[in-house]
């Protein structure tokens, strides 16, 4: 949410609120440690936020039109919707080939964890955190620029 434009609509707390919604549905799901419900929460938000963007990016909601400041025009900046749209799709390709990196990209960049609350979910150390940050960033930057 941090990355998001001043203008954009969904606040934090609203995210966090459908995120916990989502999670509560009737059947109660028994939460086996804190692992598991920070990789579930992380997961919701993620979905909460590709959804937005999908929305947002339909046409009859009005896809392709957004207010513009005439001092900020940089015609070759992709929009913070078709952002999200491009990292989910590289990581869907990351989940495949290497599904504990995307699991710790979904818990930081979705979740919003720092380094030691995904090593504690996670079980590792935070220099492994680290380190498969570093090599997830990278992956998904190259995976993204060959979208583009």
């Amino acid at each position: 949410m941090s990355r998001e434009r001043d203008n954009q609509t969904l606040q934090p707390t609203a995210l966090v609120h459908e995120a916990w919604l989502r999670l509560t549905v009737p059947g109660d799901v028994a939460w086996e440690n804190r692992r598991h419900f920070f990789a579930a929460a992380a997961e919701a938000m993620r979905r909460i936020l590709i959804e937005r963007a999908r929305r947002k990016a339909r046409l009859r909601h009005g896809g392709g039109q957004h207010r513009v400041d005439l001092q900020e025009v940089n015609l070759a900046v992709a929009t913070p919707d078709e952002r999200v749209l491009l990292i989910d799709e590289a990581l869907e390709r990351l989940r495949a080939e290497d599904p504990d990196k995307a699991r710790l990209v979904t818990m930081k960049f979705f979740g919003g964890l720092t380094n030691r609350e995904v090593a504690e979910t996670l079980g590792v150390t935070e220099r492994t955190v680290e380190r498969q940050w570093a090599s997830a960033k990278a992956w998904l930057l190259h995976a993204i620029r060959e979208e583009l």
